[in-house]
């Protein structure tokens, strides 16, 4: 094997060049009669095993990366302990809805049929899911649209989950921490996402809400990633998504063995994109940034003002 083995010689780094198959013939050629389990088994008892490429090499940190996730944490932990929301809020995948091979796999007798390719203008709609996930009580939100994934649809989603009378309450409702990436609908520089921000939440319901963005490249920390869409992903694997209310079922019947429930509903209407917001526009919203990091961590106040004037 020493001539197969490529890598470092004097590290854990080294592969194998061929399959057990190819080493079994190669072996057969000298005169060694050994099947390829049995290969595999030496190969095992040697340290090796079949393994994947690994995304754990970050090529875009930032240089106030550890900062944010510091800050993160502390303004999380305040929240918490002083009752106030705390939401991580994503965008899922976007799905296309119809007769699809959904990856991964299901226990059934037989294989679903579905259609060989997978083309757009075949499909009955394109699912938008937005998620929200309640840190506190270990229970999701999940708003599927067909429109456009905008600061607009995002904002809808939240306020929907907000004014739900079936969601847990908290023992202090007067500020509200979101915990979101720092791109897509949700994007720190979107400003229209701070308008909706403003206009449906903080005014509407005068209260004030806190913002913190994950560093770009560090969306798979956001909690919603790991603890609500990968086990929505598991419950639906092998299960062709055919229609919205299918998967708005599907998302529903996600549950663990830690206590996580999700509640599913859709959300109709159209949210056109590049809406523009003009610079009078954001000056009139009353935002203030932190100390710490402010393009990605700030705070929107209600303007009492304009609730008067109401």
């Amino acid at each position: 094997m020493e001539t197969q083995t490529a890598g470092d010689p004097c590290g854990a780094g080294k592969w194998i060049r061929q399959s057990l198959r190819r080493i079994q013939a190669s072996l057969v050629g000298i005169g060694f009669l050994l099947s390829h389990t049995s290969i595999r088994r030496l190969l095992k008892q040697q340290g090796y095993s079949l393994k994947s490429n690994r995304k754990s090499v970050a090529t875009t940190q930032h240089r106030e990366r550890d900062m944010q996730f510091r800050y993160i944490r502390r303004v999380k932990q305040r929240f918490i302990q002083s009752g106030h929301p705390v939401i991580s809020v994503d965008t899922k995948k976007k799905e296309l809805i119809g007769n699809f091979k959904n990856a991964g796999q299901t226990w059934t007798q037989q294989a679903e049929a579905v259609n060989d390719h997978e083309f757009p203008q075949d499909a009955m709609a394109k699912a938008v899911p937005y998620g929200i996930y309640d840190l506190v009580h270990n229970q999701g939100f999940v708003y599927v649209g067909s429109s456009g994934d905008t600061a607009a649809f995002a904002v809808d989603a939240i306020e929907r989950w907000f004014e739900r009378k079936d969601r847990p309450r908290f023992a202090d409702e007067s500020k509200l921490l979101i915990l979101c990436d720092s791109g897509g609908s949700n994007g720190y520089r979107v400003r229209n996402w701070k308008r909706q921000l403003q206009q449906q939440l903080a005014d509407r319901y005068g209260i004030e809400v806190m913002v913190c963005h994950y560093p770009s490249g560090a969306s798979k920390w956001n909690p919603i990633e790991h603890r609500l869409f990968s086990f929505i992903s598991l419950n639906w694997a092998g299960k062709p998504l055919r229609s919205l209310n299918w998967m708005t079922a599907l998302i529903r019947g996600t549950t663990t063995q830690t206590g996580l429930t999700v509640k599913a509903a859709q959300l109709k209407g159209s949210y056109p994109t590049k809406v523009k917001v003009s610079d009078e526009e954001m000056a009139a919203l009353k935002l203030t940034h932190r100390e710490i990091c402010p393009h990605w961590n700030y705070i929107l106040h209600p303007r009492t003002q304009i609730l008067d004037k109401a």
